[in-house]
């Protein structure tokens, strides 16, 4: 049987949870390595601070690395009974995309992994390998039941609310980098099967500078049940102008099961943020790649004060309960994502 036949779902966001996941930067000069590891290793410290401010932050690393990262940590002053290490090798740091995604059963509460299959979004990154494992390491650290997905799938590609509906893109899920094997309802059944949803709700691309093809968590999220958050760009000149728009229209035209529009609130976009001679000429900055915590959502920021205040604004109207934290960020969008990207969040 399937999970979803078994009673298993993927709860959204918001839900009650227990931890959040990060992969700590591997010192390795194809990744994180010289003078930008130490720059990763401050930045990951403070984030995993900001993290124990609300809750448990367990950390996948090597075991030689652990004394390092707690000393990190330390200086940082995260709490220090909140941060867990792993001794889990990994190749780096989108603990997003490698890491499980927990499901919970319906009526007895009981977690479980599923584990999708990671190839650094279509083999643009290797080795990948011990990334690829990190789902099963630490479904036997907690001693987890552990489903697999039966396909490529990250984390940062689908966004879900409670009602059973899944936000993703076309040019993720459909891309032959990924499962040229399976059509479209093929990938459509799997997630309903692994994940518990019903519905699945489709965008057509991401924004430029993206390197995992148009991930949803840097277009549009569920903020509630009902309520969607999604970019838009100010600037005409900008490639991401028609694409967002497009997104926008698209979310507009979805409905609830029952029926009803969703609400859709729009956000604007950084100012381009571009660093001279980076293999990346726009980097994909974007305020929706938030990371929803216990009582708090900590938000990217991109030294922008005009445009990092409008939006920590916006976002503190929406979670209203919550304490809303900036966390600079554009020494990390560097790479490619920020704190959603690099979390994974373990439900209650």
């Amino acid at each position: 049987m399937t999970p979803a036949a078994l009673g298993y779902a993927m709860p959204p966001e918001w839900s009650p949870q227990t931890a959040v996941w990060l992969s700590w930067p591997v010192n390795d000069e194809r990744h994180w390595g010289g003078a930008k590891h130490t720059l990763m290793r401050d930045k990951f410290a403070e984030i995993a601070a900001g993290i124990s401010l609300f809750e448990t932050v367990r950390i996948n690393a090597p075991g030689a690395d652990h004394a390092m990262i707690r000393e990190a940590c330390n200086r940082a002053r995260a709490v220090p009974e909140r941060v867990e290490l792993f001794d889990h090798p990994h190749n780096d740091v989108w603990c997003r995309d490698h890491g499980p995604i927990f499901v919970k059963h319906r009526e007895t509460g009981e977690l479980a992994v599923s584990d999708w299959g990671f190839n650094a979004w279509g083999g643009k990154f290797p080795p990948y390998d011990l990334d690829d494992a990190i789902p099963r390491r630490v479904a036997e650290a907690l001693g987890l039941k552990r489903f697999d997905g039966g396909m490529i799938l990250e984390g940062g590609a689908i966004e879900i609310n409670g009602l059973g509906q899944l936000l993703t893109t076309e040019a993720v899920l459909l891309n032959p980098n990924r499962n040229p094997h399976l059509s479209r309802e093929d990938i459509e059944q799997k997630l309903r099967d692994t994940l518990g949803v019903r519905d699945i709700l489709w965008l057509r691309q991401g924004i430029e500078g993206d390197d995992t093809d148009g991930h949803i968590d840097d277009l549009a999220r569920f903020t509630d049940d009902t309520t969607i958050l999604a970019c838009l760009e100010k600037d005409r000149s900008s490639p991401n102008r028609a694409v967002l728009e497009e997104n926008f229209d698209r979310l507009k035209s979805f409905t609830r099961p029952d029926g009803r529009s969703f609400e859709v609130v729009h956000i604007n976009l950084p100012e381009a943020c571009e660093v001279p001679g980076w293999r990346l000429p726009v980097l994909p900055a974007s305020y929706v790649n938030f990371l929803i915590v216990n009582g708090g959502v900590l938000v990217p920021t991109f030294r922008q004060s005009r445009n990092d205040d409008m939006a920590l604004g916006q976002i503190r109207e929406l979670f209203p309960d919550r304490t809303v934290m900036g966390i600079d960020c554009l020494d990390l969008v560097e790479e490619g994502g920020t704190l959603h990207c690099i979390s994974q969040q373990q439900p209650a």
